[in-house]
């Protein structure tokens, strides 16, 4: 009796291996658009100290924190921007209902006022008064003011993880070595996986290239097209404004 040509072992595998190659043909782009929107979106904008009165007028302000500035942390492409706190910082950020973030500088509150009371047991007076009495209601409804920041970072993560996973436990790349893309792949705005997943992925090389782009060609290609996406990106905001181009 002649052996079936596939043992079911065999064939179970290969149904295994084109699902994973389907969910990163299309799960990571898809994934990434999904981030893209929610990242656009929730991303903080400078408002300004009338914007605040309004949304405060209108019970609009669902958290808030003062701070001194942003920390200039990032860890990867798809990290959030942080507050440096500070209870006696001239900026303000707060959120809205529909998930966006704004910050805005005001005045500092009274320093006379908050030396008389320790930092553990801060006492907001005026502007942080009617901050707190806005957000207590929406904190009390248990609603989450940053639900999509926090989608947009999960997704973020989930891209950054398929990516990762491919590229270090999969076949070994065509285009460059697993260093190149490791490098590329450090671009802002998660650039660099999608271009690993068009070269590698949507349009490999018919004839594998006589020669792969090493660690260091990825080292010079993160640093030249990292600067190119700084200067387009200054160039959008400088053309289509803040509110359309934030960062």
């Amino acid at each position: 009796m002649a052996e079936p040509l596939l043992s079911p072992s065999r064939s179970s595998r290969d149904r295994w291996r084109g699902v994973v190659a389907g969910a990163m043909r299309w799960g990571l782009p898809l994934l990434w658009v999904l981030w893209a929107a929610l990242a656009w979106w929730v991303t903080p904008r400078e408002a300004t100290a009338g914007q605040l009165d309004r949304d405060l007028a209108a019970g609009r302000v669902v958290t808030f924190q003062r701070a001194s500035g942003w920390a200039d942390d990032d860890l990867y492409w798809g990290s959030r921007p942080h507050l440096r706190y500070d209870m006696r910082g001239a900026m303000i950020a707060w959120s809205v209902p529909s998930g966006r973030v704004r910050y805005a500088f005001v005045d500092p509150p009274n320093a006379q006022a908050q030396s008389l009371v320790p930092e553990a047991t801060e006492r907001p007076d005026g502007l942080d008064a009617r901050l707190a009495a806005s957000a207590r209601p929406w904190q009390a409804s248990g609603v989450a003011a940053h639900r999509l920041a926090d989608t947009a970072g999960l997704l973020a993560g989930a891209v950054t993880l398929m990516w990762l996973l491919r590229l270090v436990g999969g076949a070994p790349p065509a285009v460059g070595t697993r260093w190149f893309w490791w490098w590329i792949g450090l671009l802002p705005f998660g650039v660099g996986v999608l271009a690993w997943s068009y070269r590698e992925i949507w349009r490999p090389p018919p004839v594998p290239p006589p020669a792969r782009g090493s660690g260091w060609r990825g080292v010079g290609w993160l640093l030249l097209a990292g600067i190119g996406i700084a200067m387009l990106v200054s160039a959008a905001r400088a053309l289509l404004g803040a509110a359309v181009v934030p960062g």
